[in-house]
């Protein structure tokens, strides 16, 4: 299995320093096997559907769950009842809700609703609609929200939706449900990155929030490592071993059309887009050891940011764009620092353990993730005003974590039975879910962002 940057994977038994330049010679030593390949082939494949979804297992349930029914949409043709069940699936996964069976009679969106007796059922919310067929082809989706307590709509909406994007539309419903029940932002939406490993062939796909309806923007027969999305959601930068070195490219998904930006001397690694959409964090080897770097999106303005006797690797950005959170030896053992943009000062910032790697922020910057080396390698979350942390998973080979758009779920990689799978887990850590393929690794994940409706 490989790892989302080559500078840190936990499978080493080595430590503190002499490990981490030990692994420097292992990225060289993999350069050279890539240059030793047959001309390398990797080609975008623009929306290609993958050969294989995603499978999703869940356990654990929130503090308190909310009881909401779901009933089939009327409607003509299956979809109706289609969009119901995806609705309940995203809103199951959270395990904030609990759904109350509305059995299979269909309830439309000007249905006249039975407060009372839902009541009785347990719901204290219900979800009606309809979805019909226009003259164009097209779909017509209506749906409303009642709160059977209050007696009252506290929600509605129509979609004009095509027959391709009645997944998407489903999940946008699921958002709504979600936000008017909880008050936080729905992630259905949003879509997540991934690279999957199959038959010596390396795929970045992208996938919705529930790991279904996967497209391949990339297939390689070279490693694909450390994608990252962009702000907008419009592209992703990783690293591409395709030209026989480790190379920053950043591909517009709609497209297709991908650029190098970072193609220098030495290793080019560890791609982190600014807030703002129009830089990027890099690692460059080009002046000695791994340090970090900042250039514009098409690759212009190196800037040189770092100047340590360590390995300096992994930025993320803070939501105001003025630091960078990274990873670094120079105090003897792997720990995060944080990087003041403005003036290059530089402070530690994890202390609890000899290792602490892969740095991440909460939406909000004020969590810190982490992988942490306790019982193996797990993901912890630091809560950066009061110091408190805990450790939210207990595998043993767990890494690469990216929070949610709204910071109430965290996807990570992890192995099961030898093979590298995706797994999520909520903030607080009572909710765990598994999500595979049924075959491959799968490894690298991002989440991506919000999209404009």
């Amino acid at each position: 299995m490989t790892f989302a940057n080559p500078a840190f994977p936990p499978s080493s038994a080595l430590s503190g320093s002499a490990r981490l330049r030990d692994l420097g010679s292992r990225l060289g030593r993999r350069l050279l096997q890539c240059a030793a390949a047959l001309a390398a082939t990797a080609f975008a494949l623009g929306a290609a559907p993958a050969r294989a979804q995603l499978t999703v297992q869940i356990s654990g349930a929130g503090a308190n769950q909310y009881p909401v029914a779901i009933a089939n949409f009327e409607s003509a043709d299956p979809q109706g009842k289609a969009i119901a069940e995806i609705i309940r699936a995203d809103l199951n996964r959270t395990g904030l809700f609990r759904i109350i069976d509305a059995g299979d009679t269909p309830l439309s969106d000007s249905a006249v609703i039975g407060f009372a007796a839902w009541k009785t059922r347990g719901a204290d919310a219900l979800a009606v609609g309809s979805v019909q067929r226009t003259s164009d082809g097209r779909y017509d989706v209506r749906y409303r929200l009642v709160d059977t307590v209050k007696q009252a709509q506290i929600d509605g909406v129509a979609f004009a939706s095509g027959a391709n994007e009645m997944r998407r539309t489903a999940h946008q419903i699921a958002d709504r449900i979600y936000e008017k029940l909880t008050g936080d932002r729905g992630i259905f939406a949003t879509r997540i990155a991934y690279v999957l490993k199959r038959d010596n062939i390396y795929e970045l796909q992208i996938a919705d929030a529930d790991g279904q309806n996967a497209q391949t923007a990339l297939r390689s027969r070279e490693p694909i490592i450390s994608p990252s999305w962009s702000p907008d959601g419009t592209r992703l930068a990783y690293v591409s071993f395709e030209s026989r070195k480790p190379v920053v490219y950043v591909h517009t998904i709609t497209t297709g059309q991908r650029i190098p930006v970072a193609n220098f001397k030495g290793n080019n690694s560890a791609p982190a887009w600014a807030p703002d959409g129009n830089r990027l964090a890099v690692v460059l080897t080009r002046d000695g050891l791994s340090q970090l770097y900042m250039l514009n999106a098409d690759g212009s303005g190196l800037r040189r940011l770092t100047q340590s006797p360590g390995i300096d690797t992994e930025p993320t950005f803070t939501p105001d764009g003025r630091g960078i959170l990274f990873t670094s030896d120079r105090g003897g053992s792997p720990q995060i620092y944080r990087l003041n943009v403005d003036n290059n000062q530089v402070e530690r910032v994890t202390f609890k353990g000899t290792y602490n790697i892969s740095p991440q922020l909460s939406p909000d910057g004020k969590t810190l993730l982490y992988v942490t080396r306790r019982a193996g390698f797990q993901i912890a979350s630091l809560d950066l005003a009061t110091g408190n942390e805990l450790v939210l998973t207990n595998g043993g080979r767990d890494e690469s974590p990216s929070f949610a758009p709204n910071g109430k779920m965290i996807l990570y990689a992890t192995s099961q039975s030898g093979r590298g799978v995706l797994a999520a887990v909520s903030s607080d850590g009572r909710v765990t879910q598994t999500l595979s393929v049924l075959n491959g690794d799968v490894r690298e994940p991002t989440w991506g962002p919000f999209l404009n409706n």
